[in-house]
């Protein structure tokens, strides 16, 4: 059955997009997708073309719809990543794309990444370079449903020395400034829009990145999503006991206290599941939201919680010298770092570690 894909929204009548969006759809529809144009899409790429001043919402059907909104503006502006990421959370978008012609289309992520296409003068060559850079990301598969069972050992419903270790290198992580907040997304969009975003991005906005350690051969303690990571207490809230995946649904599943309600894990628990179950000497996991230069890196930024995002840094752990001492750059997002415990990871990367990480296209 053919994929669909689709231009919806407003600003379709922008004249300086017109052209684009007529290309746009031809690269995609030469690639083998349908063309829904209907009013109300069902598509699995979708392009919301946005009304800058008050951008609507794509009403999505399922969670598998990856949403694209799309701008313009005659010049580049001066910081493109803090004039479109606000037009991105505010449309609920999986990507954000600004069109400039004669400079570039410029992208923007949930996770902060910011990349560009440049105008090569020819709009044919220019859209098919645009579509290189999005198939891969509409086409992942996201792992972020969650299934609690409320099974966990009473001996562990108030931690153990591991959960405190956790606390304490989230406490770390804060004081080397590595645990930032995207925008104030508060400040941006309502309460309603709010949890919109934590269904669609599987984060809360509090904090980025993650951490996990090995409980046993198969299970793991890791921080929840949209927690504060440097005040990591509370079984069930603020950590979380992963101890299996179902592969055929895409769930993770959580070990809780009864008479809990429950936080989901961190997006990325697929991830650290991968890699904890090739390297049995990988005792704990860090991502943070900044970079160690020379790293390999992966080759595209996929979504955080895809399982394309854990395959590919699989991959690259799989094939260093040492995957229990490996630290693996996610293009235009930050470091995944493997460790035999947490200590040992902290003491190889504060003498190295950036704040910022560099974008690249």
């Amino acid at each position: 059955m053919s994929k669909k894909i689709a231009l919806w929204g407003p600003g379709q009548d922008d004249p300086v997009l017109r052209e684009f969006k007529d290309a746009l759809a031809a690269e995609w529809v030469r690639r083998g997708y349908v063309y829904d144009d209907s009013e109300m899409p069902d598509a699995e790429v979708v392009f919301n073309f946005i009304n800058v001043d008050k951008p609507k919402p794509f009403r999505r059907r399922r969670r598998s719809n990856y949403v694209t909104i799309v701008s313009s503006l005659p010049e580049r502006p001066d910081d493109v990543l803090r004039y479109e990421y606000p037009l991105m959370v505010r449309g609920l978008a999986n990507l954000g794309m600004l069109v400039v012609p004669g400079d570039a289309c410029h992208f923007v992520t949930p996770e902060r990444g910011f990349y560009s296409v440049p105008d090569p003068g020819d709009l044919d060559l220019w859209v098919r370079g645009v579509v290189d850079r999005i198939t891969p990301l509409a086409t992942s598969r996201l792992v972020i449903d969650n299934r609690f069972d409320d099974d966990l050992e009473p001996e562990l419903w108030d931690g153990d020395e591991l959960t405190r270790g956790l606390l304490e290198a989230g406490r770390r992580l804060d004081a080397l400034g590595l645990l930032p907040a995207p925008f104030p997304l508060e400040e941006l969009v309502d309460e309603k829009e709010l949890r919109a975003i934590k269904r669609i991005y599987g984060i809360g906005g509090l904090s980025y990145g993650n951490l996990s350690v090995r409980k046993d051969d198969i299970r793991f303690w890791m921080s929840a999503s949209g927690v504060d990571k440097s005040n990591l207490q509370t079984v069930g809230k603020d950590v979380l006991m992963v101890k299996d995946y179902e592969q055929a649904t895409g769930t993770m599943v959580l070990s809780v206290p009864p008479g809990i309600e429950p936080n989901r894990v961190s997006v990325d628990a697929i991830e650290h599941w991968m890699i904890y179950q090739e390297h049995p000497d990988v005792n704990a996991i860090v991502h943070v939201h900044a970079w160690i230069p020379g790293i390999r890196a992966t080759e595209f930024n996929y979504p955080c919680g895809t399982a394309e995002l854990a395959i590919a840094v699989a991959d690259i752990i799989r094939e260093e010298p040492s995957p229990s001492h490996s630290v693996v750059g996610l293009k235009n997002h930050g470091i995944t770092v493997t460790g035999t415990s947490l200590e040992d990871i902290f003491e190889r990367i504060e003498p190295v570690i950036e704040v910022q990480v560099p974008m690249i296209a």
